[in-house]
């Protein structure tokens, strides 16, 4: 019997995912991780008015979600001093990619992503079609500059910047990022990943015209507002942009619990205030640890440090593997020369002192 008639596209993907979550690794182990600081999850959890919210709502869990986020739309808009025309809500700003490639890119069209950066995007341009090219970092920070002059070479549909950075935790301050919006290509769309701004320095978030074509900006609430599993993400945008995201997005994606409790974690500001203390805190004890063992934190604008290892990528990863044997759940970069690197979230004091317990012993096994 003929199976399905895949697409030459389908059929031409390789069947990848661009991350393997820690449960299946926990499967192929048989065990569970002592510390799980590779996702780049806030393990402190989201602000308790929205915990509360949710366990409410359970009850009318029954109902879809509105289809329109209308009340989070609202207090978004109103958050950022925008329109709700400027504001698309959707599954977490993984979802929101999906949906932005959609609308823009036809097979064969050009994109500009940055070699090494956030690995998603690119599974999404190859989903659809488009043709990803690549321009290196320059040290550890995304190069504005070389991504715009890759833009105008290609003709590209998008140019994808993520400040601050993951997986290296670098940032842009908001005077570049004003210069490399000045500089998009007409056509080109900057698509503008701000998935951790709520831990960068103040100043890394430039003002923009909700109603500039040439740039979309990308927030979400599964970082500072500790609801990874919700997934909620958002994006600010142009009004005639977002209002073509009715086009293709599921209007019903968005679960009712998952709309209630970002409208709660959104009004307490108290809590994210405590939670980027309490980041800030995890951070110079990862760096201290780091330090302690021979190793150099990078500095960080997000909910995680990247460490260098010292060596190179075989290094690094026969480190990440030691670390992962020892039950520590921890990730790294793809691609050289930031493979020499090892990348660990922010964690509870118990998660960090399992993390600072393991890391002399998984030294040195990789170096035997």
């Amino acid at each position: 019997m003929p199976g399905p008639r895949f697409t030459p596209l389908a059929l031409g993907l390789p069947a990848t995912v661009p991350f393997v979550g820690p449960e299946t690794q926990e499967r192929a182990r048989g065990r569970p991780f002592a510390a799980r600081l590779g996702a780049n999850e806030n393990v402190f959890g989201p602000s308790p008015r929205a915990v509360a919210a949710m366990a409410r709502a359970a009850a009318d869990v029954w109902m879809y979600g509105d289809p329109e986020n209308h009340d989070l739309r609202a207090a978004l808009a109103a958050h950022h001093g925008v329109a709700p025309g400027n504001i698309v809500v959707g599954e977490g700003i993984d979802g929101l990619l999906g949906y932005l490639v959609r609308l823009l890119v036809a097979p064969g069209d050009a994109v500009v992503t940055s070699d090494g950066a956030y690995p998603t995007f690119n599974f999404h341009v190859a989903g659809f079609g488009g043709v990803l090219h690549k321009v290196p970092y320059r040290g550890d920070h995304e190069d504005p500059e070389a991504l715009m002059a890759r833009a105008a070479e290609t003709g590209a549909k998008l140019v994808y910047l993520a400040n601050p950075d993951n997986p290296m935790g670098s940032w842009h301050g908001a005077d570049n990022i004003a210069r490399m919006i000045a500089a998009v290509p007409p056509g080109t769309l900057l698509v503008l990943d701000e998935a951790y701004v709520e831990f960068a320095p103040s100043g890394t978030a430039p003002a923009i015209d909700p109603e500039d074509a040439s740039v979309i900006r990308m927030r979400t609430f599964s970082k500072g507002y500790g609801m990874a599993g919700a997934r909620v993400g958002y994006a600010i945008g142009a009004a005639p942009l977002i209002a073509a995201f009715d086009k293709i997005r599921n209007h019903f994606g968005m679960g009712r619990i998952a709309q209630v409790g970002a409208l709660a974690a959104l009004g307490d500001g108290d809590w994210l205030a405590q939670v980027q203390a309490r980041v800030a805190a995890a951070r110079e004890s990862l760096s201290a640890v780091a330090r302690d063992n021979g190793l150099r934190p990078l500095p960080s604008a997000t909910n995680f440090v990247t460490i260098d290892c010292g060596g190179d990528g075989a290094f690094a990863r026969r480190v990440l593997a030691e670390l992962v044997a020892r039950d520590i759940f921890v990730r790294m970069p793809f691609v050289a020369p930031h493979d020499r690197c090892i990348r660990v979230s922010a964690g509870r004091p118990q998660d960090l002192a399992a993390f600072a317990a393991a890391l002399p012993a998984a030294l040195a096994a990789a170096r035997a």
